[in-house]
């Protein structure tokens, strides 16, 4: 695999609308700290590694990073990663869907109405909360337990913990705390009106390694289980489009649906704006 850089705008209803990713192709000789220091060079809040697949099932694998960690999967990145792959190799004749290897296993990847979709991986945590982790995701976000419908662990491997509240409107009227002294990822969801382009406005917030709460314009592993816990507790009921970035300016639009098997699908648009050769 040759070694190139992509950026590339994953969730995006336009151009630099979405959730922006560096993708490496050819990393198979860098080693763990080539990848993270790479990562904090770039200061994006994802940097995703192309690599050989080690399992046959697999057209290629993927490694993660955060600023401060590597994750084992992550959404906007296996879309982005999967975008740039095609890129490079162009789509396998015969293959109704791409297989990604990644630290969560392995992750089907369609195309759905043009976009591309992955197969939302399962929980790895689920159910209520700890009085302990609520109240500190309540403090975070400033409100108070009356404020919310429903919590529930949601992690996919990242770490989320749900919020439900009411509306849209609450959602977006969120205020969180600037800093917090202990890791926390919280993802908010609430419904839009009817007749909205979306059904849904997501918000993410987690801590940084600096202790900086930091909100992700479009996450596509918090929808996947926000998704997965939304259909299971019946308050969707049907595919929906959900929205994020508004806050930040951005225009996320991410596609969730359900197949006849019950498998989640999360689905949205990936457009590459920068390629070039990576030198060092």
């Amino acid at each position: 695999m040759p070694q190139s850089i992509h950026l590339v705008d994953v969730f995006g209803t336009g151009p630099l609308s979405g959730n922006p990713l560096a993708v490496v192709t050819g990393a198979d000789a860098f080693s763990t700290e080539d990848m993270q220091r790479l990562t904090r060079w770039f200061n994006l809040s994802e940097t995703a590694f192309l690599l050989a697949p080690t399992q046959p099932q697999a057209h290629y694998r993927v490694r993660i990073f955060t600023l401060d960690r590597e994750m084992p999967f992550a959404g906007h990145p296996t879309l982005g990663s999967c975008h740039a792959w095609l890129a490079t190799h162009g789509a396998p004749a015969g293959a109704a869907q791409l297989i990604q290897e990644c630290g969560a296993g392995l992750v089907p990847i369609r195309r759905d109405h043009g976009r591309l979709a992955f197969a939302a991986p399962p929980l790895i945590r689920s159910g209520a909360p700890a009085p302990d982790a609520l109240d500190a995701a309540l403090r975070m976000l400033g409100i108070a337990a009356a404020d919310i419908l429903d919590a529930a662990w949601i992690d996919n491997g990242p770490g989320w913990l749900g919020i439900r509240l009411a509306s849209a409107e609450q959602v977006l009227a969120l205020e969180p705390a600037r800093r917090w002294p202990a890791r926390i990822d919280v993802g908010v969801v609430g419904p839009h009106r009817a007749g909205a382009d979306a059904a849904f406005e997501v918000r993410a917030f987690f801590s940084d390694h600096l202790g900086t709460i930091v909100e992700d314009p479009v996450t596509g592993s918090l929808n996947a289980s926000l998704a997965q816990w939304l259909f299971a507790s019946g308050v969707a009921q049907r595919d929906y489009v959900a929205a994020q970035g508004t806050r930040l300016g951005r225009q996320g639009r991410i596609h969730l649906g359900r197949d006849a098997a019950g498998q989640v699908w999360v689905g949205g648009e990936t457009r590459t704006h920068v390629t070039g050769e990576l030198q060092l």
